[in-house]
């Protein structure tokens, strides 16, 4: 047979080509699909390793706190300590001034343990006694000793901004070597978790209320290296066994007994504070009972400061309910003390704080001491005017030792004033997160949502469809709350494009992610007190710009009033007060001068450390002097 026989023919060819060519070209395919695939499992890989490597060092850390003392810091160490003399003094082991020169030994000693153990804590009370006696007395103390008597402690119990007000200053504080303590009411609802150390000591401790004497159980822990007591009455059970912190209507009575209870426990357990620090109306009334009551028993050393958060809430009551807790009704019932300028039948109990307290800090980042008193003083105009020369205003702070982009674990490349190559970075990665275009001259505004947000959502889009037609970017992010999760699904669906993103559920890395990744932030205010959004812009190197409108309109905000704080001063000086276009316009046409107002803002330190605590120990010198 010949050759030809065994030679394909040409009919035969044709499709085996067809066939290889479809299978090259699928090939192909699969080839850049298994690439994209790639590329995303690096991605996630890369994202795995930062989170494994953010794990391991926190495991490190408290390997090396557990090796270091079982888990127990110095600090938290002297807190326990001064805890435990609590307990002996109430169980009648020692007698009130053993105890206060106990405690004035820890408080000093507390700078030098070389000489005492860890082990300490863990002993029974007699060998700790029989230790801590050992003690030299003879060092001279270098900080005050504050107790504050509030209703809020961020982490265990947190309502509004007091929780982190409390525990922000207190933090501050003992890290500058002063000794902090805090009174809270045993709610049903505390987050236990949280406190370290949980322990009931003694048996009762009695406080006086509606004319006889009744128990309380006394608990102590702490909380991030802060002592706190928590007093559970007994017969008065119900008063904090509920599912609100506040709202009721003997709100009065629940915490004019934890107030009058609180100065029982500090005089029984034999502690001398230097200072009695007491927040909003709630405790206000600490401030009239110190002076008629409590000052006569040992405490004339101490003085009062109080602050306020928020002068729309004051609680006026009955004259005849002041009796409950042991005061005078005919005493007080009196314009120059708590009888409320304008319905005069009835007690303030906010006014009564102000009256008898040898400061008020006002606590605002915002408005300065004039506007307060003449616009913002809710009918207390002349009593604050009165009073002016005992008040100060202190803006909040933030806590810088989350909040840092030059330590941040969240970011992909961390940055700071002297560096800001890592901010670009981050820029990227977040529209590449969010997958927004990777337009470089694109502006990117952020925007994280609270409970608090009041935002006119009509206006909100309407300036977002404004900046959209200039190359802005928006990014919004809200809190797992009811209200943000309202707005946000509003701006969902009318804000549809390439340029808007919303990220409907809260991501802690993401709300990082955002304040290095943005230009600009929306802020409901710059009176933020729950998020301090403000705040952590600026560290961030994003500039706040507020939405609300009565605040875009009133340029001058801080009065051109030197008792305003520095966060109001350095904003109005800066930046103004821009609307959003204004501030994108600014971008543009001047980046080299807006990198310097971004890189001087970004040197401040608006944190709890710098001008809050600066305020806070002022008036603590000066009161102690009185």
């Amino acid at each position: 047979m010949s050759q030809d026989m065994f030679q394909p023919s040409n009919f035969i060819l044709e499709p085996k080509t067809n066939d290889i060519w479809k299978l090259f070209k699928e090939a192909q395919q699969n080839i850049i699909y298994l690439n994209k695939q790639r590329l995303l499992a690096v991605e996630e890989l890369q994202k795995a390793n930062q989170e494994k490597e953010f794990l391991l060092d926190r495991i490190e850390q408290l390997e090396g706190e557990k090796q270091a003392g079982f888990g127990i810091d110095t600090q938290s160490m002297c807190c326990e300590l001064l805890l435990r003399i609590d307990s002996m003094v109430l169980t009648g082991m020692i007698n009130a001034a053993e105890a206060s020169n106990l405690r004035k030994a820890v408080m000093d000693y507390k700078f030098s343990v070389a000489d005492i153990s860890f082990d300490s804590v863990q002993k029974n009370d007699v060998e700790l006694l029989a230790e801590l006696r050992h003690i030299s007395y003879g060092s001279k103390k270098s900080g005050f000793h504050i107790v504050h008597i509030c209703t809020e402690l961020a982490p265990v119990v947190e309502v509004g901004s007091l929780a982190s007000y409390v525990a922000g200053l207190s933090s501050a504080l003992q890290k500058k070597g002063h000794f902090v303590e805090v009174i809270l009411p045993k709610y049903s609802c505390l987050d236990l978790s949280e406190i370290q150390g949980l322990r009931e000591i003694g048996t009762e401790s009695y406080s006086y209320f509606n004319g006889q004497l009744h128990g309380n159980k006394i608990w102590t822990g702490v909380v991030n290296g802060i002592a706190v007591t928590f007093i559970q009455p007994l017969y008065y059970s119900s008063y904090f066994n509920r599912e609100k912190i506040y709202g009721y209507t003997d709100d009065f009575e629940r915490f004019s007994y934890f107030s009058r209870a609180s100065l029982d426990y500090i005089t029984k357990s034999g502690k001398l504070p230097d200072i009695l620090h007491i927040h909003n109306w709630e405790t206000a009334i600490v401030a009239p009972l110190f002076w008629d009551i409590f000052v006569k028993q040992g405490l004339e050393g101490t003085r009062i400061l109080m602050t306020c958060h928020d002068l729309d809430s004051q609680c006026l009551e009955t004259p005849d309910k002041l009796a409950l807790c042991g005061l005078d009704p005919g005493r007080l019932h009196r314009p120059d003390r708590l009888q409320d300028d304008a319905n005069t039948q009835f007690v303030n109990i906010l006014k009564g704080g102000v009256v008898y307290s040898n400061k008020v800090v006002m606590v605002s980042s915002l408005h300065s001491k004039g506007r307060i008193i003449c616009n913002l003083s809710h009918s207390l105009e002349h009593t604050l005017s009165t009073h002016r020369d005992k008040l100060l205003v202190s803006p909040y702070g933030f806590d810088n030792s989350t909040w840092d982009p030059s330590k941040d674990k969240f970011l992909p490349q961390n940055y700071s004033e002297v560096d800001m190559k890592g901010k670009a970075v981050c820029r990227v990665e977040l529209q590449r997160y969010l997958g927004l275009p990777r337009n470089s001259t694109s502006v990117i505004v952020g925007c994280i949502l609270s409970e608090l947000s009041d935002f006119d959502l009509d206006n909100l889009k309407a300036v977002v469809r404004n900046a959209t037609r200039n190359a802005a970017q928006f990014v919004f992010m809200g809190r797992k709350m009811p209200s943000s999760n309202k707005a946000l699904e509003s701006l969902q669906k009318e804000l549809k494009g390439e340029t808007v993103r919303v990220v409907s559920k809260y991501d802690e890395a993401v709300s990082h992610l955002i304040l290095a990744g943005s230009d600009i932030i929306l802020c409901q205010s710059f009176h933020d007190p729950l998020l301090q959004v403000p705040f952590k812009a600026l560290k961030y190197g994003a500039v706040p710009v507020a939405v609300a409108s009565n605040e875009i309109k009133s340029r001058n905000f801080a009065d051109h009033d030197t008792e305003t704080t520095v966060f109001s001063q350095f904003i109005s000086s800066t930046f103004g007060i821009l609307s959003l276009t204004e501030a994108m316009d600014e971008i543009k046409n001047n980046p080299s001068k807006w990198r310097q107002k971004i890189v001087n803002a970004m040197a401040m330190d608006f944190s709890w450390d710098a001008e809050c605590y600066d305020v806070h120990v002022s008036a603590y010198d000066a009161i102690k002097n009185l």
